[in-house]
């Protein structure tokens, strides 16, 4: 493993527009929870930058707080993302109580399990505050739990999943090539965070149940927010990409209901420097079988195809690319989401019947 050094240090790659006279450290070491609005909601961070993951990091009321790990196999059999989510965004729950002016986010919190390739599974169970347990280097949602000592990250998995019901048992490794951490602000008002913890990273995947052992290229960060994202955002793309020389291109594209933002497009180094590069014109990729439109962007006189789709659902899509960035043809996991089909009502009714919410 290379020496974790924190990516972000280098001239430009600060929040825009963060306040130089706001510590990041509270009370106890603990990241600060003054700020309640604007770049002050960075403070509520779900990382360091060059540490790690930050599991006691607090939730604003109606806010949001996720860690996202995505891997593919080494053979290419194989593929994984785990969303471990507190104020679960997606849940049709939380929707609902901020609607009737319950805006409790630790009241709606899952790990969402999706397994991909030659065997399919997928699990989100919505637990209620008496489910979850944390402290600063780790996290329990129910039965399944998250730990970080510093140089990795386990994932102990006991889920259910979702439609036909069968067990996901086991555990996940992410160990990080380089700590970043530093966090990028993605809407204009500054209530929305997202942070690359580990741009790449080695995954090790050894479950029981179904009986599945691989390893792989990976990914992890974290995303939070004080309102909900559907109030933020009509719709965003992302992606990450793999480089040859061991680095790692990310592509964040989002659609703001009012005003606009840039692309944001970083490259991080295998040794953990970043630099800014310039987003390359979008390309348009096929629709879903929901109809969800999805894009990327890619080199200029260069062309972009989705290879597998993973996820297809109403609101939200995941696909594997081969496309063009910063001169080279890649592999790139890419996702799409779109928060008007989200705050819909015959979405709201149909995404039940993939989130069970735990009686207790």
């Amino acid at each position: 493993m290379n020496d974790a050094r924190p990516a972000g240090s280098n001239e430009g790659d600060q929040i825009e527009g963060a306040r130089d006279d706001v510590s990041p450290q509270g009370p106890g070491g603990a990241l600060g929870v003054e700020g309640r609005g604007g770049d002050e909601v960075a403070l509520l961070a779900a990382c360091e930058p060059g540490v790690g993951p930050r599991f006691d990091a607090p939730v604003m009321p109606e806010g949001y707080l996720w860690w996202y790990v995505d891997a593919l196999s080494d053979d290419g059999r194989h593929g994984i993302t785990l969303i471990a989510q507190l104020g679960s965004c997606f849940s049709p729950y939380y929707f609902k109580a901020r609607q009737q002016g319950d805006s409790d986010p630790l009241n709606h919190n899952s790990l969402n399990v999706a397994l991909y390739g030659e065997c399919k599974r997928w699990s989100m169970t919505e637990r209620g505050r008496s489910a979850l347990r944390r402290d600063v280097s780790s996290l329990e949602i129910g039965p399944s739990a998250l730990s970080w000592d510093g140089t990795c990250l386990t994932i102990q998995i006991d889920e259910v999943t979702v439609p036909l019901p069968s067990r996901i048992r086991g555990t996940v490794r992410v160990y990080p090539g380089v700590l970043a951490g530093q966090p990028y602000r993605l809407d204009n008002a500054g209530r929305h965070y997202w942070a690359p913890i580990a741009p790449r990273a080695h995954v090790e995947v050894d479950l029981e149940r179904p009986s599945l052992r691989w390893s792989g290229s990976g990914y992890l960060d974290s995303n939070w927010g004080s309102e909900p994202l559907e109030r933020a955002f009509q719709s965003w793309e992302w992606s990450r990409a793999m480089l040859e020389d061991g680095g790692v291109a990310i592509l964040y594209d989002v659609t703001q209901r009012e005003g606009h933002k840039p692309p944001l497009g970083l490259r991080f180094a295998p040794s953990g420097d970043v630099e800014h590069f310039e987003p390359p014109p979008r390309v348009r990729l096929p629709n879903t079988g929901w109809l969800v439109r999805r894009g990327t962007r890619a080199d200029p006189q260069e062309s972009a195809r989705v290879t597998e789709t993973l996820e297809d659902t109403p609101f939200y899509t995941r696909s594997v690319l081969e496309t063009h960035l910063l001169g080279e043809r890649v592999t790139a996991m890419h996702e799409s989401v779109c928060l008007d089909r989200f705050s819909s009502r015959w979405v709201q009714k149909l995404i039940r019947f993939r989130i069970p919410r735990a009686l207790s």
